[in-house]
């Protein structure tokens, strides 16, 4: 390993704010492979993307992220203003043994994206080796994840086989009961997720707007609340398959307007009023859910079960995820959405493991098979 060029993929694509990270987990939970493949003797090359830019935009430059990573991985990180061409070259070959080299976005280039084997074997002639860490950014077939594999011995990162592992754990071995509890705005996004979880839960637990689209399929009234009208068959499906093991909610918390400081009423969840929308699980759900989550063997968790970001729509992501977190089983927690939820209610910690991959994480659940890790079979 020492001397060795090393082009690692990680998914380094964190919020930004005003120029700097806004959420540097992505960073961290990069930060162990780097660092031990650099304690190594390696000469380390990462690439990432950021944002979906347009063109150049300066505001989506990996530029901030090379301190930030710095940091975590106790060494300085350099950067190079390209990721392909004489910037990106010259800065690989003055790199000595155990020095980590941050390229720029590789979404600057189209080619990225379109998987160009002309560009990709650009990337991999910075490399002896390639070693894929971005497990959130394998879903993709892009260069930098797929392309790259077919010219570089390709290896799979700390993270990545971490990511793995888990999955692993959860769906292929899982202890029994097994709860899955899926929340977020989409039927249509979900039903493939929603249909192969049926398929091995004992429960699957449903909240935020999609139960709304579920409600609406069964003929009750969503007052103002969200529904998804092009996916009112497809819940019907899910549901039919689901039976006993698909659970809705009971009781609502709902207001006129998607706004803190509202007024709030709970209803029943067949009697949502005209001119009101359910924001979040009431309190006669938070019970129904948190006893079926006592004792649960595995937790898949996906989706916050209300407007988590606005604190009077709250309640239900924080006690539904506490009971999670209490339940004694083996947790996971994948999607941003959620991964937010926990940060900001306080239960950051307590779960067995948190997906950093959004749609990989939904894609894998669903029984797809991922391309960047494909291609590592492969290779």
């Amino acid at each position: 390993m020492a001397g060795k060029r090393v082009l690692v993929r990680e998914d380094l694509n964190v919020p930004m704010a005003g120029g700097a990270i806004a959420d540097d987990s992505r960073v961290r939970a990069a930060a162990p492979t780097l660092q031990h493949l650099a304690q190594r003797g390696a000469r380390v090359v990462v690439m990432s993307h950021l944002g979906r830019p347009k063109d150049r935009e300066a505001e989506l430059s990996l530029k901030p992220v090379a301190g930030d990573l710095g940091r975590r991985i106790g060494r300085e990180v350099r950067f190079a203003e390209d990721c392909v061409g004489e910037q990106a070259m010259s800065a690989v070959d003055a790199l000595q043994s155990g020095q980590v080299l941050l390229l720029e976005n590789v979404r600057y280039h189209k080619e990225d994206e379109a998987n160009d084997a002309a560009f990709a074997r650009q990337l991999a002639s910075l490399g002896d080796l390639f070693v894929n860490d971005a497990f959130a950014a394998s879903h993709r077939a892009h260069a930098s994840v797929v392309g790259v594999a077919s010219y570089l011995p390709a290896y799979a990162g700390e993270l990545m086989e971490a990511e793995l592992d888990a999955l692993h754990r959860a769906l292929d071995n899982p202890r029994r009961p097994m709860v899955a509890v899926v929340g977020g705005a989409k039927v249509s996004t979900k039903v493939g997720v929603l249909k192969t979880l049926l398929a091995r839960v004992d429960s699957l637990l449903i909240g935020g707007a999609m139960a709304n689209t579920f409600f609406k399929a069964k003929g009750w009234p969503t007052g103002g609340g969200l529904v998804e009208e092009t996916a009112l068959e497809e819940a019907s499906e899910v549901a039919k398959a689901g039976g006993e093991k698909l659970i809705l909610p009971v009781d609502l918390v709902c207001a006129r307007k998607m706004e803190a400081g509202e007024a709030l009423r709970v209803m029943e969840a067949d009697k949502i009023e005209p001119g009101w929308m359910a924001l979040d699980i009431g309190p006669k759900t938070i019970r129904l859910f948190s006893q079926r989550l006592r004792g649960a063997g595995t937790v898949i968790w996906n989706g916050p079960l209300g407007v988590a970001e606005i604190r009077d729509f709250s309640d239900g992501t924080r006690a539904v995820g506490e009971a999670i977190a209490g339940s004694g089983g083996f947790t996971l927690v994948g999607g941003g959405d959620t991964v937010a939820a926990i940060e900001s209610l306080g239960l950051a910690g307590r779960f067995s493991w948190v997906s950093t991959g959004g749609g990989a994480t939904l894609e894998y659940l669903e029984g797809k098979e991922l391309p960047g890790i494909a291609i590592l079979k492969e290779a």
